[in-house]
């Protein structure tokens, strides 16, 4: 599971996962509170041993460059293996925000595209992996309510 844990950790993302732990998946879920500079190796292999990888945005989910460079992970394991399925849950965000960049996601690329001048090709990268993730049936989740898209 991919999520900004500012935003979900402790109330939709925490009961997700212990639902899909009393359904019998084994579900990775790095909850660690700290985070180093870059992705650890045992999240990347997390990833790459996953068959189905659910990524919940949330409204603070593009500020975290933690959360872009593991959601780009997470496509370009898609990418090698196509039996591996990505499930996307719009925590109320709206998936046309995501896919067009705007509000709040806009704002944070554009924050990171400031901070990464000499880089960015990195930006480049989270861009699409969030435009690819944005057009992938999930679920939407808005004030209680949640419906598939």
């Amino acid at each position: 599971m991919s999520f900004r844990g500012e935003d979900t950790r402790e109330g939709f993302t925490s009961h997700l996962y212990k639902a899909l732990c009393d359904k019998g998946f084994y579900t990775f879920i790095d909850d660690k509170p700290w985070r180093e500079e870059e992705i650890s190796e045992e999240l990347i292999q997390a990833i790459k041993n996953s068959s189905i990888l659910v990524i919940v945005f949330s409204e603070n989910y593009a500020e975290s460059k933690w959360c872009l460079d593991e959601l780009a992970e997470i496509v370009e394991c898609r990418e090698k293996d196509q039996e591996v399925q990505i499930r996307p849950i719009f925590y109320n965000v709206d998936p046309s925000e995501i896919r067009n960049q705007k509000g709040n996601f806009g704002m944070a690329l554009a924050n990171h595209e400031m901070k990464f001048k000499n880089n960015m090709d990195k930006v480049q990268r989270w861009r699409d992996a969030l435009r690819k993730v944005a057009n992938a049936s999930g679920w939407h989740y808005k004030k209680g309510y949640v419906s598939n898209c």
